[in-house]
């Protein structure tokens, strides 16, 4: 399938927003068109707390977590820490995926590679937190044979992953606004977050003893790539909310890219655990790759 030479090729992209705003059913809509267009997709779930990513993806089973695969968290005596009390990178974060047994990665039947950080979940009480997910949210990257893929990485909702740096080595943010007051807050902050790492603002580092850990993340944050921040609005039913969600966002300083309709008939996918197939929906993420891919060429080269 041809690849050299399209817009989003090797670039990696964050979907992040609020709880309920549509963060895993925008980014399968996504990656079917990019799919669809030629590229190699990976999608990297890292939503330490929700399943289900890999049925939408008309997927039998997960792949078993990356956690697993860099040796486990830290808190249970494993390998992968938390970027806020160790900054330091995850050693040998970037993977041929060749080099993968299969267990650690799925193609689903268009061609879509899922790969899963890790579910919380899954390591019982007192496991700690989620922050070594984080780490590999931010450090993993996936390399392939005469291949750029484009990565799209869900994240947990909320800001929680953003504050820990997970976003620094993202190409953009998209954030995912459902019409509530709270998503769009949610856009207004992430837009102000990333205009201060931009702008060279410092992680908060005063609880690392050791002074090189501290310089070790001001120098993530100072050499993040992240261009812009983008916003989708999701689960819109009709015009009239269309322009209220607009005007309210216009307000913070924020055009949204696209917009994607309300459907009802994903309340029964996400129930069943079923493959999404929204028709509709596809032809308006369409749309948003496009503006994408524009975005893209028109960015400065980082």
């Amino acid at each position: 399938m041809a690849w050299k030479g399209r817009k989003l090729s090797g670039k990696r992209i964050g979907i992040v927003g609020k709880g309920g705003a549509g963060k895993s059913t925008t980014t399968v809509l996504l990656a079917k068109v990019l799919r669809e267009r030629g590229y190699e997709v990976c999608i990297l779930d890292a939503d330490s707390t929700n399943v289900g990513l890999y049925r939408a993806l008309n997927l039998e089973s997960p792949p078993k977590s990356l956690i697993e695969y860099f040796g486990g968290m830290v808190f249970s005596g494993g390998l992968v820490t938390c970027p806020v009390d160790d900054p330091t990178p995850l050693p040998d974060a970037e993977l041929a995926l060749n080099s993968l047994t299969e267990e650690y990665y799925a193609r689903n039947p268009e061609g879509i590679i899922l790969l899963a950080a890790g579910k919380i979940g899954d390591m019982g009480p007192g496991a700690g937190c989620d922050g070594p997910i984080n780490k590999i949210a931010r450090d993993m990257k996936i390399k392939m044979t005469g291949a750029a893929p484009v990565t799209l990485v869900d994240f947990k909702a909320g800001f929680e992953d953003s504050a820990r740096g997970a976003i620094t080595s993202l190409d953009w943010v998209v954030v995912v606004v459902d019409p509530t007051n709270a998503a769009i807050q949610m856009a207004i902050h992430m837009k102000k977050m990333v205009g201060q790492i931009q702008a060279g603002k410092p992680p908060a580092t005063n609880h690392l003893e050791d002074p090189a850990l501290a310089e070790m993340a001001r120098k993530i944050f100072r050499e993040a790539k992240i261009k812009d921040v983008m916003v989708i609005l999701n689960q819109v039913r009709d015009a009239k909310m269309e322009a209220y969600l607009r005007k309210k966002l216009l307000a913070g300083g924020i055009e949204p890219i696209g917009s994607i309709s309300e459907d009802p008939s994903l309340t029964t996918t996400w129930l069943e655990g079923s493959p999404l197939e929204a028709p509709r929906l596809h032809q308006e993420a369409e749309q948003i790759v496009t503006l994408l891919e524009h975005a893209s060429e028109e960015a400065p080269t980082t």
